[in-house]
């Protein structure tokens, strides 16, 4: 009886482990109109994450028979630092860099977001090259993979905890440029009531993931990949994208 026992203990504890794998909580960000909470605070959980990359991701974790927890939090820097160490956790929309790679499992491309130099309508700046905007005030968001891009390549850039902060300073005249991504930087300003931008330079196109923790099984990642673009084939991210 007690061997019985013990091997009951032992499926019991299977069984546990295998659901835990099963299972996993992705993090995000306000990063309109990929992710976003439905009433614009920095907090959201589940149905109250809305946004092109997350209603994708909610259909792949149905698809996959995954069941998925998403948290919207801030700061970015805080939900990338949890997202790395904690296993079972995931975050998204994120660009997958040379230096992120060996970092994380990935899963994607969810969607595809352009790296561009925004400035108000007004304005006369013309650029050609990073290089060119290199004379020119820029304001970025702190820990974003689009500005560090140009803080490697040698550009001042003043960062901001809150990317809306950089709406306001290129509305006030503060900074020239504004380093975002189209098309969710000229969604934000929309938003923070400056509806006057225009894209003065394009200089990458990211593919947006999501970025797993390494100790998350590999047969799971590949669970979400398989659904991920089983529903590309259909068309159903096509479908999401354009309900926004």
């Amino acid at each position: 009886m007690p061997v019985v026992r013990l091997f009951a203990a032992v499926l019991l504890s299977l069984g546990a482990t295998l659901a835990r794998a099963e299972s996993l909580v992705l993090l995000t960000e306000n990063l309109a109109p990929f992710n976003m909470s439905s009433n614009g605070s920095n907090f959201a959980k589940d149905d109250a994450v809305k946004g092109i990359s997350a209603d994708v991701m909610r259909a792949v974790c149905q698809r996959a028979g995954v069941e998925c927890q998403m948290i919207l939090r801030f700061p970015w820097d805080r939900v990338y630092q949890q997202a790395l160490k904690d296993p079972g956790y995931g975050l998204f929309s994120t660009a997958r860099t040379a230096e992120r790679e060996p970092l994380f499992k990935w899963v994607g491309p969810i969607v595809s977001n352009d790296w561009v130099l925004l400035a108000r309508s007004d304005s006369t700046v013309t650029v050609g090259s990073l290089q060119e905007a290199a004379k020119y005030r820029i304001g970025g968001y702190k820990g974003d993979a689009i500005s560090q891009h140009l803080i490697d390549r040698g550009l001042a850039v003043e960062t901001s905890l809150r990317d809306n902060e950089n709406v306001k300073k290129l509305e006030k005249g503060q900074i020239d440029l504004w380093v975002t991504a189209d098309p969710s930087g000229p969604y934000l300003a929309r938003q923070e009531g400056l509806a006057n931008t225009k894209v003065v330079h394009r200089f990458h196109t990211a593919d947006l993931y999501l970025a797993l923790n390494k100790d998350v099984p590999d047969a799971l990642v590949q669970k979400l990949q398989t659904a991920l673009d089983a529903l590309r084939a259909e068309g159903a991210l096509d479908k999401i994208k354009s309900s926004y």
